[in-house]
């Protein structure tokens, strides 16, 4: 009897502990957003891949519900919004909710809350989900204005594409003079970014839109994705960083299955390496998603032994099914289920413990 007690007092302790690590706050979270990432799209990159991705080593999947305010179909900047703000949206806006009135995103309160704070993508820096993130728009399509509001904040890294709406602007101000005079390094190549060890970064890679993985990008995300990670990961109270595959979703809208399966294997990449970083350092919450769908895309034939892939499009938009969310690290068993959109959000301010909206 005695050692049936004992027993019993042993799995109860051991099932607190594991209830208190379940409830640990995570110091740093990373968003990791595949444009147009779907189902099918993951499992092409899987295929495509031989058979395995780094993805797979996420503990959590859930789905999320994504349709915008004014749309059963949401876009990249409605969906976006949630993510960045929990709020539901209209399709093109920008951080404001249905009536246009700006919403703190989680990025700005991360910086009230003294967190290093930093953005990735393989677009433009302006462009609706990395704007989504630091920036209060009506439009989408105001990428001068968009790129004024990085002027508001304190990122500590950015890096994408969009030289051109900070420095060769219709208004004739060149924004790279007052980043410079705010303490940021200007990077203009992906091996000027390399150089970077600390300090403060605004980096272009392209004057607008960078290239296709395939035509001369190369592994330009997963080059960034390391530097980002080691100029935030210095701050003691923690970080926030989104870092976009943007290109999953042009693939889509091509109805390329090949640009798909290139943006989605460097995309796998960049999360390997940010699951390694997240594995070692034990303290960090790491969410991999997507705001949509592009291309009703499906795979009709593939082979997992020689990595071909064959697929099929039913439309050149984006369409209105469930999109799955993986994630790792300590809080990663919030995101299991089925939720909305707004919920990443709402699960990420939790996460960190913010008391302020």
């Amino acid at each position: 009897m005695r050692k049936l007690f004992v027993i019993c007092l042993l799995l109860a302790l051991n099932s607190a502990g594991c209830a208190q690590k379940s409830k640990s706050k995570p110091k740093n979270i990373i968003l990791m957003v595949g444009d147009g990432m779907g189902t099918a799209q993951i499992y092409a990159g899987l295929t495509a891949n031989k058979g395995k991705l780094n993805l797979e080593r996420c503990t959590a999947v859930g789905f999320h519900k994504n349709q915008a305010t004014d749309n059963y179909v949401t876009d990249s900047a409605a969906g976006a919004t949630a993510f960045a703000c929990g709020q539901k949206t209209y399709n093109g806006a920008i951080g404001v909710d249905a009536s246009g009135k700006p919403i703190p995103t989680i990025l700005e309160i991360a910086e009230r809350n003294g967190l290093a704070t930093g953005l990735v993508a393989t677009c433009s820096i302006t462009h609706a989900t990395p704007a989504s993130f630091i920036s209060h728009q009506p439009s989408r399509a105001l990428n001068e204005a968009i790129a004024l509001d990085f002027l508001k904040t304190d990122i500590d890294v950015f890096i994408g594409g969009g030289r051109k709406y900070f420095s060769k602007r219709s208004d004739g101000i060149n924004l790279n003079d007052s980043l410079i005079a705010r303490g940021y390094q200007i990077a203009n190549s992906i091996d000027e970014v390399q150089r970077i060890t600390n300090g403060k970064l605004a980096a272009f890679l392209a004057d607008e839109q960078q290239a296709k993985f395939s035509e001369g990008r190369g592994d330009e995300l997963v080059k960034s994705t390391e530097v980002a990670i080691r100029l935030l990961k210095g701050n003691k109270k923690g970080m926030f960083m989104m870092i976009e595959g943007s290109q999953i979703d042009w693939g889509g809208h091509s109805n390329d299955t090949k640009y798909i399966v290139d943006e989605m294997v460097d995309f796998d990449n960049a999360i390997g390496k940010v699951l390694d970083f997240a594995t070692a350092d034990g303290n960090t919450l790491v969410i991999i998603t997507a705001d949509h769908e592009t291309g009703g895309f499906s795979i009709i034939g593939g082979d997992m032994m020689t990595g071909t892939v064959e697929g099929k499009f039913t439309t050149e938009h984006h369409t209105g099914v469930m999109i799955p969310v993986f994630a790792f690290g300590p809080g990663s068993e919030q995101f299991s289920g089925i939720y909305q959109n707004t919920d990443i959000y709402k699960k990420m301010h939790e996460a960190f413990g913010f008391k302020d909206k």
